[in-house]
């Protein structure tokens, strides 16, 4: 292996993103470190995606690009992903994302100084002032999950990495991921893979520096917008059923406390408010079920729900 042989893939998908890819790649090319691959995986866009990945491919031999003629869903396309990356680390980047210029040098350098399996970085939200999408700043739970630096720990010395869920804020050793995968034909396929991860590392590590925008676009289509759809909202709950159950059968009790901390605070008053006017009841009995499931954890006695959720609470 030479100094200049690629030590990192990212595999990028992305459907309908053509507003965006650009920036993507963009954020690839000014890498600090550039012994980097990007697997470019258009998931069947009806737009003009796969066509901007391709050119990238052909300007930049650092890009592979594979094109589904028909979406198969962002897991599926992870999962391809991962069956073609051959450098000792991976990481993953959608499509409609930005790293920042340090991102992969920090990620693969920390990984290089511990040893650890994976190593999470935090991000922040980006979203359209004016012309352009602007960077906010870390988020309280992001910044209890990255900050301080924690080197070679766990999620039982450090349960609250536990809301880091997203697969795009880490760079893991390759094979680590032998017998991860992500479900396919759901939404929200990370979270339980972010928490299988946390509960089978021997060790990780954990850097504040921020290593991603992650775009909220202006208009509305980011899935984590979407939740007024009943089939998005199932998915949500089940993702978030999952890693609870991820954790609670790992034994990592203060993680799962962690979780429900969260979950109560920032996920469930959003819920119970479209529950609320929702037309289709389904949606609270949904919600209603899902917070009955969350009172009868062993765990839920020593949560701290949010006093705004008294109402919710009292359903």
């Amino acid at each position: 292996m030479s100094a200049s042989d690629p030590i990192v893939t990212l595999i990028v998908p992305g459907r309908d993103i053509e507003a965006f890819a650009p920036a993507a790649i963009a954020s690839l090319l000014t890498q600090t470190e550039s012994r980097w691959r990007a697997i470019l995986i258009d998931d069947g866009s009806a737009d003009a995606t796969g066509d901007i990945f391709a050119d990238a491919a052909a300007s930049d031999p650092r890009f592979t690009f594979l094109r589904h003629e028909a979406s198969r869903g962002l897991g599926a396309a992870r999962n391809i992903g991962l069956g073609l990356v051959d450098t000792g680390y991976l990481g993953f980047l959608d499509g409609d994302d930005e790293l920042t210029p340090t991102a992969l040098a920090r990620l693969t350098g920390t990984l290089d100084e511990t040893g650890s399996d994976f190593v999470a970085g935090a991000y922040v939200r980006s979203r359209l002032q004016g012309v352009a999408y602007v960077p906010g700043r870390v988020q309280p739970w992001t910044a209890a999950a990255t900050d301080p630096q924690r080197l070679r720990t766990t999620i039982i010395e450090h349960p609250l990495a536990s809301a880091n869920i997203v697969a795009w804020s880490k760079v893991s050793r390759t094979d680590f991921w032998t017998g991860l995968h992500f479900p396919e034909g759901v939404a929200y396929e990370d979270q339980i893979v972010a928490q299988q991860m946390y509960t089978r590392a021997a060790s990780f590590d954990v850097i504040p520096d921020v290593t991603v925008h992650w775009r909220l676009r202006a208009d509305g289509t980011s899935l984590s917008q979407g939740k007024s759809q009943l089939p998005v909202l199932r998915d949500y709950l089940a993702a978030l059923r999952g890693g609870i159950r991820v954790l609670h059968e790992a034994g990592a009790a203060d993680a799962v406390t962690a979780r429900l901390n969260l979950i109560l605070a920032m996920d469930l008053p959003p819920l119970h408010e479209i529950a609320s006017s929702h037309p289709d009841p389904a949606y609270a009995a949904e919600v209603t079920a899902f917070l009955n499931e969350l009172r009868a954890l062993p765990e839920f006695s020593g949560a701290h729900p949010d006093p705004h959720l008294a109402d919710a609470l009292a359903w």
